[in-house]
């Protein structure tokens, strides 16, 4: 019970991250808009330079055997002087069962710290907030997986997926919460679009966009360059997703911390198998 809660709130926070990273096709590539994908470029440079910035997001998915499911949350996250995010889900509904209360998590570093009041109640744990130190051997898998979730929230990376498109173009001009944008569309192959990643990212990203198929995206983008706004939806075998993630507050100062260290409290042992 307790490793299906743990798995159940990884798989919330995975669905957020993947969202942002699984943008695939099989589709044919066709004729390419030049002008299009050299913005794309463009914006997969300057987002590289990127070391701060929020996220909000919405994702849907459906499944024939699974049934629906619903991840609503932001992420702030910052790359120096030392990787950090800090991740609210205040939604996250799979098949019918939600996680009551939500997920909070917080990365600093090596160490992450993890809130979820159903998770506190299988253990009788008397701290919020469970820490888990990720250079220390022994943790669940899921825990691991989690890690390596949040690793991957790397807003480069994204950018570097959309620039795998064949049939990118620019379909007009939108406001995207106050800033002006110019709205493009396409889709591009999985594989592909892996190849953009570094070669240490590839297969995890690979095996997560192996999962959806007939993928397209829609990305906003603003005067300096940076996304405002992505949009993804996609199909395999009856499967659905609808993700849509607003982008904000880049390089702008972001506030990152741990929790009190008197409502924090270490993973038990013996649930880590």
């Amino acid at each position: 019970m307790l490793k299906r809660t743990i798995s159940m709130t990884a798989a919330g926070a995975a669905l957020v991250v993947a969202a942002v990273a699984g943008c695939g096709s099989n589709a044919q590539p066709i004729q390419v808009n030049l002008a299009a994908s050299e913005v794309l470029a463009q914006t997969a440079q300057k987002t590289a330079e990127v070391t701060s910035y929020t996220v909000d997001a919405v994702v849907n998915v459906k499944h024939p055997q699974e049934g629906t499911g619903k991840v609503q949350g932001r992420v702030l996250y910052q790359s120096k002087p030392e990787l950090a995010a800090d991740l609210t889900l205040d939604t996250v509904d799979m098949g019918g069962r939600s996680v009551p209360g939500g997920v909070r998590a917080v990365l600093q570093g090596d160490t992450v710290y993890v809130k979820v009041e159903a998770l506190n109640q299988l253990l009788g744990a008397t701290k919020p907030w469970i820490k888990v130190s990720l250079s220390e051997t022994g943790h669940s898998a899921e825990v691991n997986q989690y890690l390596g979730q949040i690793q991957q929230f790397d807003l480069g990376n994204v950018t570097k997926l959309v620039t795998a498109s064949q049939d990118v173009k620019s379909v007009g001009n939108e406001s995207v919460n106050g800033d002006d944008t110019t709205h493009y569309s396409g889709t591009f192959p999985v594989e592909a679009a892996v190849q953009q990643l570094p070669a240490d990212k590839q297969e995890q990203a690979r095996q997560g966009l192996a999962e959806l198929k007939d993928v397209k995206f829609d990305i906003w983008v603003a005067a300096d360059g940076l996304p405002r706004k992505l949009t993804l939806n996609g199909s395999k075998e009856g499967a659905t997703l609808d993700a849509t993630l607003f982008f904000k507050g880049y390089n702008e100062p972001v506030n990152i911390q741990a929790p009190p260290a008197d409502q924090v409290g270490d993973l038990p042992k013996g649930t880590t198998n």
